[in-house]
């Protein structure tokens, strides 16, 4: 049955024109996380008052963890009761069982259903270890069970890169239904360290179809992280297409996506707010407009004209000034300080650098390292982590052929017999491995080096 409780939508004017579909934007990650699990709360006590059971649709993934957590704190703390609700997951990996270290059952369990007092008999997620031969009836009865618990009230989602929701990936439509779907590489790439090597993620998933989703009747996608910032603006302000699934959600009457401040970055309100609303200019916000400006027209900042704030509807921006000359010159000079010149670091000191990782050291700071050095500072960087775990085993056999080559050309011979003897022990074992073994001391000590 319906749910009398409902977020309406914004209406869409201003600042946010240009977004398809209700957006919410929270200062962090946290924040977003309690307002999605006060949501469920009121849904599933409103339902409770009445003598409904409340249906939700539930996500797996990193983005839902906190949500999972706060509802867990309220069931222990505040005697949020679960007893009438019915969940159905949206996907799982194909083929997996469910005791399997990266199973979204074993997820879904250990982050959640374990803690609270849900009937299992109302717990539904797609099987990762039916029969090939049992896959179609088993997603019809999965449609069917959906139906006959009166459909589901709050759907949660998430958002992958390729713009998929659920594991519907590029190329699905809006009439799709719960079916066995092939990954997209992107999807299997993204998974690849929670699979140890992206040779062990699935090809294939049982998923929620788009038609099931925007049946449900109401929908919080949430995304968090600068990563998601691109993908997150295609499904906001592109127009509905089948290249990104989530686009679809902007024909629903009732859904929204709720976004952390990182994730929401690429969203024209916030990375160039100038375009779509009036401006309470400060000096950062004209720093900003004035390096785009510059970037649009392909001219350095010192070259721009007034012509170019005119023609870019800048002009309020350039009245607040005595002239164009005046704030980029301004503009300038202020970017031209952070630049800290070889002159102005410290000289012959000790200088100690803590890096999180091998290379984030010389990705951040490459260029203030060069500086310390020609200094004559004593430069040592400290590495939290040796790096291996991020290194994939293909890395490793790659390297391998390429010391192997490399001797044959500088020594003008084989190597020795004692180094293939070592390489083909490597090898074997990497051939041999199983999902999630701990690498050989060997093979760690060489992804390290990697």
């Amino acid at each position: 049955m319906q749910s009398d409780v409902t977020i309406k939508h914004e209406r869409r004017t201003g600042a946010n024109r240009l977004e398809r579909v209700n957006v919410r934007i929270f200062e962090d990650s946290e924040s977003l996380s309690k307002q999605v699990a006060d949501r469920i709360a009121e849904l599933i006590r409103s339902n409770q008052n009445r003598g409904r059971n409340t249906v939700l649709g539930l996500p797996t993934g990193s983005t839902p963890i906190s949500v999972y957590h706060e509802l867990v704190r309220m069931h222990r703390e505040e005697g949020l009761d679960f007893g009438d609700v019915i969940t159905f997951n949206l996907d799982e990996y194909y083929p997996m069982a469910p005791d399997s270290l990266q199973s979204y059952h074993r997820f879904m369990y250990e982050n959640f259903f374990d803690h609270v007092n849900l009937d299992r008999a109302n717990i539904h997620i797609p099987s990762g270890s039916v029969d090939r031969r049992d896959v179609e009836s088993h997603c019809e009865e999965y449609e069917l069970a959906i139906r006959a618990s009166g459909g589901i009230d709050l759907m949660l989602l998430g958002i992958g890169r390729s713009g998929h929701v659920g594991f519907n990936e590029p190329g699905s439509s809006a009439e799709d239904r719960t079916r066995l779907i092939v990954l997209d590489e992107i999807t299997r790439k993204d998974a690849a360290s929670d699979f140890f090597e992206e040779k062990y993620v699935p090809r294939e998933a049982i998923t929620m179809g788009v038609g099931t989703i925007i049946e449900a009747r109401e929908i919080i996608l949430m995304a968090t992280g600068e990563h998601k910032a691109p993908i997150v603006r295609r499904a906001v302000e592109e127009k509905k297409n089948n290249h990104v699934s989530a686009t679809y959600l902007q024909d629903h009457q009732n859904a929204s996506f709720f976004l952390d401040s990182a994730a929401a970055s690429d969203l024209t309100r916030e990375q160039t707010p100038w375009l779509v609303s009036t401006v309470d200019w400060d000096f950062d916000m004209a720093t900003r407009a004035v390096i785009w400006l510059s970037e649009q027209e392909a001219k350095a900042i010192p070259h721009l004209e007034a012509a170019d704030f005119q023609r870019h509807h800048l002009h309020d921006l350039a009245h607040l000034y005595d002239g164009v000359d005046e704030l980029c010159l301004e503009v300038f000079e202020t970017l031209r300080r952070k630049i800290l010149y070889a002159e102005e670091l410290p000289k012959n000191k000790k200088v100690i650098v803590f890096s999180p990782h091998p290379d984030d050291d010389v990705i951040s700071m490459g260029g203030m390292l060069g500086k310390l050095v020609s200094n004559g500072n004593d430069v040592t960087v400290a590495y939290m982590t040796n790096g291996s775990v991020a290194v994939f085993d293909q890395d490793v056999t790659r390297h391998l052929r390429f010391v192997e080559m490399t001797y044959s050309v500088l020594a003008g011979a084989q190597p020795a017999e004692s180094f293939v003897h070592r390489s083909d022990e490597i090898l074997e074992f990497l051939e041999d491995k199983a999902p999630g073994q701990v690498d050989s001391e060997a093979v760690q000590k060489i992804k390290a080096f990697i």
